[in-house]
């Protein structure tokens, strides 16, 4: 247990490492892990899947809102939905954080328990391998994810045919109400987030709240839509308008969705859902978990409702709607 007064300046890099590394999950895949200038992993496929993830501290998390596990658990949360996405399953994380002096070593012991914790729930097996510690005024977390595509083909996003079912798995909506949520009560109190969230907020929003600051993606999910035969796939991290058009756009095709079948506005135009949206053959059965929501059309590329071109902005893009303050 770290002392109160113990920070990551007063400790320096090499104390801390030797705090954090018996924290962090291991991964069954790997040959070498921390402690070299590399790590080793095997790919007994052939290939991997890679893919990256930034989190800054104002754009994408708050403080005041998220505890270092729950940043912890969404780092590897965020990265885990990316590469099941693809078709493969999670096996290695690297994870590099950028944190101010100041930073207590207990906050830093909290987030490797999240990340221990959160790679334990949604990916078995997929652990931490390596990554970097370094300072900064502004805390980020960066994080690189590999998966096994266990000999299958990547499941893309421009694979989706007319006639394909569009289907998804997971929950929408529940994380754009739970940023909603913490932004207007932040308002109403005048600016202290922090205190509303831990007395007022919960338990009453229990399942937004989780939903936004402790994302649970359907990552085994992802294996399975692939084995399916799922044509194209992504993970609704955007908001699933603005990810069905990325579908829609890589394919050439109208993902034309029903607005009963898909449920309120939030679910439509929120964001980090981390859902998986994928397109299957019309007379493949779904798989389990993933339910219909619409159907690919022929035509120039665009989303539809109900039949009707859907033009609404909606979704996230940190450089259009990045308001540059940190909360």
């Amino acid at each position: 247990m770290s002392a109160p007064d113990e920070t990551l300046g007063s400790l320096g890099e090499g104390a801390v490492l030797g705090r954090i590394f018996p924290r962090l999950p291991d991964a069954a895949s790997a040959l070498v892990g921390p402690g070299d200038d590399a790590a080793v992993v095997a790919a007994p496929d052939g290939r991997f899947v890679v893919t990256t993830d930034t989190l800054v501290h104002g754009p994408d998390f708050r403080l005041a809102w998220s505890s270092a596990h729950q940043l912890g658990w969404k780092s590897a949360a965020v990265n885990l939905a990316d590469v099941a996405a693809m078709g493969a399953r999670p096996t290695a994380l690297v994870v590099a954080l950028v944190a101010p002096a100041a930073t207590p070593v207990a906050w830093l012991e909290e987030f490797a328990d999240g990340l221990r914790e959160g790679c334990a729930a949604l990916a078995p097996g997929c652990g931490v391998v390596g990554g970097d510690l370094s300072v900064s005024d502004t805390l980020t977390v960066a994080v690189t994810a590999f998966g096994d595509l266990e000999g299958r083909a990547p499941v893309l996003r421009s694979g989706a045919r007319a006639g394909d079912a569009v289907a998804v798995c997971g929950e929408l909506g529940l994380a754009g109400e739970g940023i909603a949520l913490l932004f207007a009560r932040a308002v109403d109190t005048g600016g202290a987030p922090d205190a509303v969230l831990a007395r007022a907020l919960r338990p009453e929003f229990d399942r937004v709240l989780d939903a936004q600051l402790t994302p649970s993606p359907p990552v085994e999910a992802g294996a399975r839509a692939a084995l399916a035969g799922a044509t194209a796939m992504l993970d609704v991290s955007d908001g699933l308008a603005l990810d069905a058009r990325r579908i829609a756009a890589a394919s050439g095709v109208v993902l034309d969705l029903d607005s009963a079948a898909v449920g309120s506005r939030t679910a439509l135009t929120g964001g980090e859902d981390h859902a998986l949206l994928a397109t299957f053959p019309a007379d493949a059965p779904l798989p389990s978990g993933f339910r219909r929501i619409g159907t690919v059309r022929a035509g120039e590329a665009a989303l539809h409702v109900d039949g009707r071109p859907f033009d609404a902005r909606g979704g996230w893009d940190p450089y259009a709607d990045w308001d540059g303050g940190v909360g």
